[in-house]
């Protein structure tokens, strides 16, 4: 008997689906990773875009409501605790930033990947290592579904070589020690120190 082949029925897409997407930037403390997102924030506000953006409330270095770069550049946010909040939040938004990415929960790789499948550009920024040189939290998660990832580097302040790590000058072994140059340096990966017996992988 002939077999006949049925042609898999297609999903349906919403046109506004289309625009979905997700941006990482990605790299050490001092590489400009905040600055180039207040940047696209910036852009996108322009372009009279609803824009939401979000920074955890840990990070309250600079300021409790703004993303604020080393630079001082800086731009309105609201800080949360949890990265539901995020969604929850974002519902009219055509346009969401995310900046330190790294202090929230692994909920967030999830919450970016709904917000993209609903039409919205997702722009996250954050540390892609911890002071050990490892992946740091989501990261790396996001980094793998992004559409666009743009890693940035600093300069490193023991040779003026292009810098990818971040150097704790403090002696703790907290994952999570919010400081900024009076706790961190960035450095090229030959001057870079890690905790003593971490391992490579």
């Amino acid at each position: 008997m002939r077999q006949v082949y049925h042609k898999p029925k297609v999903k349906p897409i919403h046109p506004k689906a289309l625009t979905g997407r997700i941006e990482v930037i990605a790299g050490c403390m001092f590489s400009g990773k905040s600055e180039e997102l207040i940047r696209r924030l910036r852009r996108a506000q322009i372009a009279k875009l609803h824009v939401a953006i979000f920074k955890p409330a840990i990070d309250n270095r600079y300021s409790e409501s703004e993303i604020v770069s080393h630079s001082a550049a800086k731009i309105s946010s609201v800080a949360v605790s949890h990265s539901r909040e995020i969604l929850e939040r974002s519902e009219q938004a055509d346009v969401v930033g995310i900046d330190e990415a790294q202090f929230l929960d692994m909920g967030i790789v999830d919450v970016c990947e709904q917000l993209a499948n609903n039409g919205k550009r997702v722009i996250v920024a954050g540390l892609d290592l911890d002071y050990r040189g490892k992946p740091f939290g989501p990261m790396p998660f996001l980094m793998a579904i992004a559409e666009e990832v743009t890693k940035t580097l600093a300069v490193c302040m023991k040779s003026g070589l292009p810098a990818s790590r971040t150097q704790r000058l403090a002696e703790s072994d907290q994952l999570i020690l919010i400081g900024h140059s009076n706790l961190y340096e960035a450095r090229h990966r030959a001057y870079f120190e890690p905790p003593p017996n971490t391992p490579f992988v």
